[in-house]
């Protein structure tokens, strides 16, 4: 690979998706989103943490439904109702079961670019400790966002799902 072509795949820009939860906002890769939806009451699942809402139908399968900002601790009352949508997330840990979960989100998600001259590190308080299921705190242009950990994500689903069949 030649330089110029290096120089080239650092400045592309990529595409992101801002997702407003209570208390926040996510910034998502566009990639990671199969689908946005009109919120629904979801399937209750037994036994798990208050931020696993319960399980959608999607297509054929049986998708659990989170709240990322009762997962993280960043709000405690975020729940479903007029005007919530559901994103479908494809799920990284290429767990042929579950390749899929969704989150509730307040709104409808609205589509970015992002290149390395509209994003930058959000330091923050160096005393406050990262959310869990957060990876990072990022400014794009002047709006604050949260990158979250999806794999993490990922793993408390399976978790929490584990325990609640035990």
């Amino acid at each position: 690979m030649s330089n110029a072509q290096a120089t080239d795949l650092q400045t592309q820009d990529v595409r992101g998706v801002l997702i407003q939860i209570a208390g926040g906002r996510l910034l998502l890769p566009n990639a990671t989103i199969a689908e946005v939806m009109s919120y629904a009451d979801p399937e209750p699942i037994a036994n798990t943490p208050d931020w696993m809402l319960g399980r959608i139908r999607w297509r054929g399968w049986q998708v659990p439904l989170i709240a990322f900002a009762r997962l993280s601790g960043i709000a405690s009352g975020e729940a479903g109702g007029l005007g919530s949508k559901v994103i479908v997330l494809k799920a990284l840990g290429g767990d042929a079961k579950a390749p899929y979960f969704a989150m509730l989100t307040q709104g409808f998600p609205r589509l970015v670019t992002v290149s390395r001259e509209t994003v930058v590190t959000d330091a923050g308080d160096p005393d406050e400790t990262m959310p869990e299921g957060v990876q990072a705190r990022v400014l794009l242009n002047e709006d604050h966002a949260l990158l979250p950990d999806l794999e993490r994500v990922e793993t408390m689903i399976g978790e929490a799902l584990k325990a609640s069949a035990a």
